[in-house]
């Protein structure tokens, strides 16, 4: 298949590998304050890669059934092609259920692991119903505006988020196709639980979460914290599902910590 988009950061890094992996219905866009400040000034604290996932941004969905299985395999063929061996890889929401799958099919080829605002546990029956009605829905109508219809945007954020912030944040979500929406909504419908796979995680770990987090609200993160050996849990007050948009200062300092950690 089509490798997703190439990878973003300082042109001639020489930190440590890092994966930022975007959440759903985003594309990597969403980490445009941290592709410029975690690499560093000359690129020596991390070579950030922020590919698009299936479907979102510049990569093609393909004709594959929905899978986040896929979608880690994609981050590994994109380490492939950059000649990388092993690295930190991390995600917000989706992305951070891309980067447990990885963990589960790639462990050799990770450093860290970085879980932001996601969870482990599977989707609930009602979760599932759910995301099956709004994947059908987006398809029928060849349209994504039923997610601003659901005011998913305000959903996502936090009770301090501005609205400069709610409004590019409804912008990016408008960006989505429904097609990958569709594909998104039912690969994550079909994951599985990952707290296993988290059990055996043997590199150092950072998990962070919004204080005001609904979706996948704190208890979630501790679960996660707790099932790793080596997990530093990083809760930012005030702040909801995006912690990277709504707080990236406190966001890339608990980033940089990890990469830290994994040099220690």
């Amino acid at each position: 298949m089509t490798l997703p988009t190439a990878p973003a950061g300082h042109a001639r890094a020489t930190g440590t590998p890092l994966v930022l992996l975007h959440a759903f219905p985003f594309s990597a866009r969403m980490w445009a304050a941290q592709l410029e400040r975690l690499a560093g000034a000359a690129g020596e604290l991390a070579r950030v890669f922020a590919p698009d996932q299936r479907g979102f941004g510049a990569a093609p969905l393909g004709d594959d059934a929905p899978s986040l299985d896929l979608v880690a395999d994609d981050v590994a063929r994109l380490l492939d092609e950059a000649e990388v061996d092993r690295a930190v890889v991390g995600g917000l929401s989706m992305g951070g259920y891309v980067a447990m799958a990885f963990a589960r099919r790639h462990p050799d080829r990770l450093c860290g692991l970085l879980l932001a605002d996601t969870k482990a546990a599977p989707d609930t029956e009602q979760a599932r119903t759910n995301r099956e009605r709004i994947a059908a829905a987006v398809l029928a109508r060849d349209s994504v505006q039923l997610l601003a219809e659901e005011k998913v945007a305000e959903s996502l954020l936090g009770p301090a988020a501005g609205p400069d912030l709610l409004a590019e944040v409804r912008a990016m979500i408008a960006e989505a196709s429904p097609q990958a929406v569709a594909w998104a909504q039912r690969a994550m419908a079909a994951r599985g639980d990952s707290l296993e796979v988290l059990a055996v995680v043997d590199v150092p770990a950072a998990v962070i979460v919004g204080e005001a987090d609904a979706v996948t609200p704190l208890a979630e993160a501790r679960m996660m914290a707790e099932a790793m050996a080596d997990a530093e849990l990083t809760v930012i007050p005030a702040v909801g599902h995006l912690s990277s948009l709504e707080a990236p200062e406190t966001f890339d300092a608990a980033v940089r910590a990890l990469l830290r950690r994994v040099h220690a």
